[in-house]
Formats: C-alpha cells, sequence, structure tokens
C-alpha cells in the first residue's frame, strides 16, 4: 500500500510546501494577489522551457514527462515476486531442459525479464547472454539518468531565470519612477525570483530525486534478473537459485525500502 500511494504523497507533498509558502506571506501581512503575476509566470515557466528544449531532445523530453506520469500511476515492480519465479524456472528447466523457458518469456509482463528469458532459451553461451543482458541493463540505466538530468538542469535554470524576471521588473518600475509605485513595483519584480526558486526546490530537484530513486530499484531488479538467468544457465537447483538471490531482498528491504 505504501508504494501505491507513494506518487499521490509526492503531489501532497509538493501541494503542501506551496501552502506553507503562501500561508507564511499572508500571515505576515502579504496578499495572494501578489503571486499572479503574468509577465514573471512567461519569463520564468517559458525561459526554463526554452532552455531546456535547447539542452535536450524532443524525445528527452517526452520520455521524462512520461517518467513523471508513470511516478503517480505506475506501482513499481516488485521484486519479491522474483525469486520464487526464479525457483519455478529452476524447476521446469532441471525437468524438462532450458527451452520450456521460452514460454514462460511470453507471458512475462517485464520487457527485461522477457528479453532475459528469451536469450537464456535461445541456448547462447553464458559470456554472450551476460554481454547481451549487461549492455541492456546500462542503456536503461542511461535513459532513466537522462531523465532525471531534464529536471535537474531545470532546476538550475529556473531560479535564474526568476532573476530575469526580477530585473526586467525593476527596469520597468524605473522607466516609470514615481514615490507611489516604487513599493508595489518592487514586490510585483520579485516575484519571479520567487516562481524560480520554488520551481526548482519544490518541483524540478524533488522530481530528479524521485526518478533517481525509481531508477535505482529498477536497475536492482534487472541485476536479479541478470544473476538469475545466469544460475538457470549453470543449471542450479531451485534450493540454490533462492540462496544466490536472497541478498537481492535484503537489499531491497534496506537501501531501496523507500526508492519507489
Amino acid at each position: 500500500m505504501m508504494h501505491r500511494n507513494s506518487g499521490w504523497l509526492s503531489v501532497m507533498g509538493v501541494a503542501a510546501g506551496l501552502g506553507v509558502v503562501a500561508w507564511a506571506h499572508v500571515a505576515t501581512g502579504g496578499s495572494l494577489r501578489t503571486f499572479v503575476q503574468a509577465e514573471a509566470l512567461v519569463v520564468v515557466f517559458g525561459g526554463t522551457f526554452a532552455a531546456l528544449v535547447v539542452s535536450f531532445s524532443s524525445g528527452a523530453l517526452r520520455a521524462a514527462a512520461m517518467a513523471v506520469i508513470d511516478l503517480v500511476r505506475r506501482r513499481p515492480e516488485p521484486i519479491e515476486g522474483l525469486v520464487p519465479a526464479f525457483m519455478g524456472y529452476a524447476r521446469k528447466a532441471r525437468q524438462r531442459g532450458l527451452m520450456v523457458i521460452e514460454d514462460d518469456a511470453a507471458r512475462a509482463g517485464d520487457a527485461f525479464l522477457a528479453r532475459a528469458l528469451t536469450l537464456l532459451a535461445s541456448g547462447m553461451s553464458v559470456e554472450v547472454v551476460r554481454e547481451a543482458l549487461d549492455l541492456e541493463a546500462r542503456v536503461c540505466a542511461e535513459r532513466e539518468e537522462e531523465r532525471a538530468q531534464v529536471f535537474e538542469a531545470a532546476a538550475g535554470y529556473a531560479p535564474t531565470l526568476g532573476i530575469v524576471g526580477a530585473v526586467l521588473g525593476l527596469m520597468r518600475v524605473m522607466e516609470h519612477f514615481s514615490a507611489s509605485a516604487v513599493g508595489p513595483g518592487i514586490a510585483a519584480a520579485f516575484v519571479a525570483t520567487l516562481y524560480g526558486v520554488g520551481l526548482a526546490n519544490l518541483l524540478f530537484l524533488p522530481l530528479a530525486t524521485r526518478l533517481r530513486a525509481r531508477a535505482r530499484l529498477d536497475a536492482l531488479r534487472r541485476e536479479l534478473v541478470i544473476d538469475g538467468v545466469l544460475a538457470l544457465h549453470d543449471g542450479a537447483s531451485p534450493g540454490v537459485v533462492e540462496e544466490r538471490l536472497a541478498g537481492y531482498l535484503r537489499k531491497r528491504g534496506g537501501a531501496f525500502a523507500e526508492a519507489a
């Protein structure tokens, strides 16, 4: 249940952070209408998006956006069920050979697991199977890291664009200088800075951290699959398979317990 609700807890955390900032502003005598500055929104959001378009490919940006949606909607694939699954594969392989594993590959819901089982049933050498799976695992890890880097880069651009918006606001105040307009004008100018810093620290950096945590959990799952397939290739018994893979569950229960 914790993992199922963790995405929505993240959304609630962002909302709570915004609520705290708004409450502090109102509690010190400010008005929420001060935060509504269309020019600041355009400069910070538009400028940050433009910088990301220059920095990353359109495919990387789409993948990053989909990864955020996936954080909220998809429960992370549990690795606890993989150990008994591999014990079952080992039992089948010892009774009827590795070729029967190909049927299980077609039913596997995990693309990496299906690929690993297909390679196992193909009869290739253990070195070829290991190299192919290690390469695919590295590619997946690099792809996941790039998604986190998108939001990390956004966290760097947003505060800078916020300063740009503040400078533009101050320039407008000085161009139309009057004693009565200086205070409200300066206050409005600094809203852009607040947008930039707030976005970086309440949204972009937490998203990058969250994506990396999910990526570490997925990487651990891929490592387990690789070791499980190699154990099957070695003709290990179900008991030996369980012993070889048990350490992943202990690791999952420790450093990776809250990864998703």
